[in-house]
């Protein structure tokens, strides 16, 4: 067992020092603290259910700002990621829930795949990405966070935006605010046929 005594100490070895004075000494490393991630490491899990406890059938149901809406179209809708990638990552879900692509009715296909295109071309005028990441995973064992409720990613990159902060501190530094993003995004979206204009 260690002594604060410094009689103690063999001699040769390194002193010992208090938890209170080993507090104080630098590391060495740099931290970036991340609390607004602790609501979704506690928060409760989405349902399989339609309702309020998913939230992308509750998030249309809010003012586009409160939601992060960034486009609503007659029977799908682009969101801002609330744990983005990278700025600009939005999700393209049907109003309906469904879990699955061929759960989508003809209309809601074709307005899924316009609702893409536009979001990428918005990215593209908003922040000039060098490229996207666009995928879906379809089920939990897929990799689907909620996979009750069908959404599509579109994740902008750019050149050097993946390091190892991710892969060793689980940590992705965002340089954008999401409600800056939103805001950003509603500005250049592009006019559609057919569409709801954002508020």
């Amino acid at each position: 067992m260690a002594s604060d005594d410094p009689a103690s100490v063999p001699s040769g070895a390194a002193s010992p020092v208090s938890a209170q004075t080993f507090a104080a000494v630098p590391d060495g490393f740099e931290r970036l603290w991340t609390p607004h991630r602790l609501a979704y490491v506690r928060g409760e899990r989405p349902t399989e259910d339609a309702g309020a406890g998913c939230p992308f059938c509750a998030a249309p149901i809010r003012a586009d700002a409160d939601g992060l809406i960034v486009h609503r179209g007659t029977s799908c809708y682009v969101v801002m990621n609330l744990f983005p990638y990278n700025p600009g990552h939005v999700l393209i879900c049907p109003y309906r829930h469904v879990s699955l692509y061929v759960e989508l009715t003809e209309p809601e296909t074709l307005e899924f795949t316009a609702l893409t295109k536009a979001a990428i071309a918005a990215l593209d005028t908003a922040s000039a990405p060098q490229g996207y990441n666009i995928g879906m995973n379809q089920g939990a064992v897929a990799g689907a966070g909620v996979a009750a409720h069908l959404h599509q990613h579109v994740v902008p990159r750019w050149g050097g935006d993946a390091n190892f902060l991710p892969i060793i501190g689980q940590t992705k530094a965002l340089p954008a605010l999401l409600e800056d993003v939103r805001a950003q995004l509603v500005a250049a979206w592009p006019t559609t046929p057919g569409s709801v204009p954002s508020a």
